[in-house]
């Protein structure tokens, strides 16, 4: 392929300056790896060809109606998916702009982090794990569903041929693990990433380390992103009270959200260096006191798990029906032309039944998911 000549030099000019901007522990555009080797004609360096990839991906458009942590509520205001993946890449490019690192890379995983999340949250994600060990997968995660969507599900199974780096990126963020400091643990290859797949998919409990610093860096602003968030939110919906904040996270982190955000931040730049990550000893207890809290006072909270029954019978329902459908090989089912029909033979041959159950649920929004469940004659919950 020839290579246009002007879209050569912006690149070359792009490489330059990174060379120039970044520094020694961040990850270059050119050390970029593929699974599929790609020679791309154009003036993108490729951490940004993979958020564009991201950006377009079906599985993206979808973040907009996926519940972040209260749903079923009529309420404009209330965090959505969408909105939490854009405050972790705004947190996130904040922080590597400091240390200087490549924010490409950081928007990248902080975009496509959530893409595997299940209608409902973390509630709906329990809920698919079970019915996916009762059918004899060993687990559902959402980490590694967004993987699985970006490698194996985009464009009709074919996956949108994600570098190594933002991939391990998005299997590694998750925010509700609490860390004190993270040092990347480097991987150079494909056969390492799926190595680290196959480990936590086998093992829920296994530790993943982001490969990168960026993705250590994501990891983080996925917690400093949705944890004042949350109580905002939660303010909002009237089920807790800003001095119900616990005193001494109050003076330490703050009571708002714009100012436990810049307290979070603030400590991890003064405590970052040497190619790692890292809250003080101090603030990262006092975060995980704050943790406790939302636990206890919000994700746990039963006025907001009133509709849990009907959507976890919803689950079962829809999940039993299309592994029937499967199964039965009812091809005139909505399962087999909303769905099957649209993915790649190799996919549906290649694929254990239940994970195909799991992937077509997992990829529903929230308001698609209740119109199926309908369909099946579920009690459908209604928004309060």
């Amino acid at each position: 392929m020839k290579i246009d000549p002007f879209l050569l030099e912006i690149k070359n000019m792009l490489a330059a300056k990174e060379e120039k901007y970044l520094g020694p522990f961040a990850e270059r555009s050119s050390d970029a790896v593929r699974r599929h080797p790609e020679n791309l004609e154009g003036h993108r360096p490729a951490f940004a060809v993979d958020t564009d990839r991201i950006l377009h991906s079906r599985a993206y458009t979808r973040y907009i109606d996926k519940t972040q942590v209260f749903y079923m509520i009529k309420n404009d205001h209330i965090t959505h998916r969408v909105l939490h993946v854009q405050l972790v890449s705004k947190i996130a490019r904040t922080i590597g702009r400091v240390l200087s690192l490549n924010e490409d890379l950081i928007e990248a995983i902080a975009l496509g982090h959530d893409i595997g999340h299940p209608p409902f949250g973390h509630d709906g994600e329990r809920m698919l794990e079970s019915l996916c060990r009762e059918h004899g997968l060993p687990s559902f995660q959402h980490n590694l569903q967004s993987v699985r969507f970006l490698e194996h599900f985009e464009k009709k199974g074919a996956g949108v041929n994600l570098t190594l780096q933002t991939l391990d990126g998005i299997l590694c963020h998750d925010g509700e693990v609490h860390d004190h400091r993270l040092v990347p643990q480097r991987i150079s290859s494909f056969a390492d990433f799926d190595k680290k797949v196959m480990a936590k998919f086998h093992n829920p409990d296994f530790r993943l380390v982001p490969m990168t610093l960026e993705g250590c860096v994501v990891r983080f602003a996925d917690t400093v992103s949705y944890i004042g968030r949350d109580i905002e939110d939660a303010i909002e919906l009237g089920l807790i009270e800003r001095q119900d904040i616990p005193d001494l996270c109050r003076r330490s982190l703050g009571e708002t959200n714009g100012t436990i955000v810049h307290n979070l931040v603030t400590d991890l730049l003064r405590n970052s260096r040497d190619g790692a990550v890292s809250f003080s000893p101090r603030i990262s207890e006092d975060l995980l006191q704050l943790k406790k809290f939302n636990y206890e006072r919000i994700y746990l909270n039963p006025r907001i798990k009133k509709d849990v029954e009907k959507i976890k019978t919803c689950y079962r329902a829809l999940f039993c029906a299309y592994f029937d459908d499967l199964q039965t090989h009812k091809s005139k089912s909505s399962f087999f032309s909303e769905f099957i029909s649209k993915m790649k033979p190799a996919y549906f041959n290649n694929t254990h039944p239940a994970s195909i159950v799991c992937d077509f649920i997992a990829g529903m929004t929230d308001d698609y998911f209740l119109k199926q469940a309908s369909l099946f004659g579920c009690d459908i919950p209604q928004k309060q």
